[in-house]
């Protein structure tokens, strides 16, 4: 599941954004505890805690005292607005720049998207 890439936490927190979105989590559900995402990953407490404490700091979880972590209110259209802007600058930005180097018009492109998802 973890790849050398990106630090740990940050890939965790990227999964519990990802079930999120695909609507494993909905808004008010309760998720998983630290000690719980430590066994399943197998990770150091340490590592979940601060993928979850990321996720809180960001308003996408809750902490309720005694109770567990929920997901927030709000919390898919917080992911689905910072992942729509992520999309932008890593890949739609780039490709437009690339296009444009390429002498591939707008309605040229837009059809090459189409033709690609279509596939």
């Amino acid at each position: 599941m973890f790849d050398d890439g990106t630090p740990i936490f940050q890939q965790l927190a990227d999964q519990i954004c990802g079930d999120v979105l695909r609507g494993g989590y909905a808004e008010g559900d309760k998720v998983p505890s630290i000690n719980e995402l430590a066994v399943f990953y197998r990770i150091n407490p340490a590592t979940a805690n601060r993928a979850v404490a990321s996720l809180t700091d960001k308003g996408i979880l809750l902490k309720q005292r005694g109770i567990g972590m929920f997901v927030a209110e709000g919390a898919r259209q917080l992911i689905a607005a910072e992942r729509r802007s992520e999309l932008l600058e890593k890949h739609v930005a780039p490709l437009v720049a690339e296009a444009k180097a390429l002498d591939i018009d707008t309605e040229t492109l837009i059809n090459l998207i189409r033709e690609e998802s279509a596939s």
